[in-house]
């Protein structure tokens, strides 16, 4: 306004600025320690955010060292009681290497043949949640409504069959070939699946999809929900698709979880 005093400070340099991202780690054990408190704190949130169904569901997330073997959750064991020091370690096979507690074969399978074809991938998520297996029941895909949703464009598939409860390799590596190089999955008539770089991104892009389905359930439920075209959800993807914008849209929910509940990293 017209005779207005400017106010006595001048913008920030960009520098002087916090903005968080990835840790580097200066030691193979301290990437570990990494992993497993993410890890950890993953599983509590999924047991806030009501992903767990009696003893199904894991996440695991692939040693930094013992690139075949992979950090997982205790069968048995609530989501929302588990610390760094109650995760198991089992090789490729679903053998235990480190820890006292058994790991949930069927589940193990799945996620170990996905590691094993996907180098790249360092957690994979896997849970029954409600909206997810609603949609899965559907044998749907995500369709491009909404911002959140088109992180996922062309960028997840339909595992389209269902054989029971998975406990054979052979049924662990196709769900890795329907998965591809896509960051997640649709099982139908069981659940979701996605994965990761880092298990901030895998955790991330789960409870983004959960609740994308649940806007897809509850817009057609309601009537005839726009598509966003082809062009503009293509490119919504490029910006938002990432592993990195996944991390950093997971970091407030990992300082909540890391906050509120400390003894997690016991």
């Amino acid at each position: 306004m017209p005779g207005q005093t400017p106010p006595p400070f001048l913008p920030l340099p960009t520098d002087r600025l916090r903005f968080a991202m990835p840790p580097m780690h200066e030691s193979v054990e301290d990437e570990r320690r990494h992993r497993k408190e993410r890890l950890a704190g993953a599983l509590r949130l999924f047991g806030r955010l009501g992903f767990e169904d009696g003893v199904s569901g894991h996440i695991t997330a692939r040693d930094p060292e013992f690139s075949d073997c992979f950090w997982v959750n205790p069968f048995g064991m609530p989501f929302r009681h588990v610390t760094v020091s109650d995760l198991v370690l089992a090789n490729r096979e679903g053998r235990v290497v480190q820890g006292g507690h058994h790991v949930n074969q069927a589940a193990f399978t799945v996620h170990a043949q996905v590691h094993t074809a996907r180098p790249d991938v360092v957690a994979v998520a896997h849970c029954h949640s409600v909206h997810g297996r609603a949609l899965a029941a559907l044998g749907d895909l995500l369709d491009p409504i909404t911002q959140e949703s088109c992180a996922f464009y062309e960028d997840h598939a339909l595992y389209d069959t269902y054989s029971g409860v998975t406990v054979d390799a052979d049924e662990g590596r196709r769900i890795a070939a329907a998965l591809g190089s896509r960051k997640a999955l649709v099982l139908r008539n069981h659940g979701l699946l996605t994965v990761g770089d880092s298990v901030d991104a895998a955790a991330w892009w789960f409870v983004s999809m959960e609740r994308s389905c649940q806007v897809q359930l509850s817009a057609k439920a309601a009537g005839r929900p726009v598509l966003i075209d082809h062009r503009q959800a293509a490119a919504t993807r490029e910006q938002l698709g990432g592993d990195l914008v996944a991390w950093i849209n997971y970091q407030p929910m990992w300082q909540d979880i890391s906050r509120s509940e400390p003894d997690l990293l016991s």
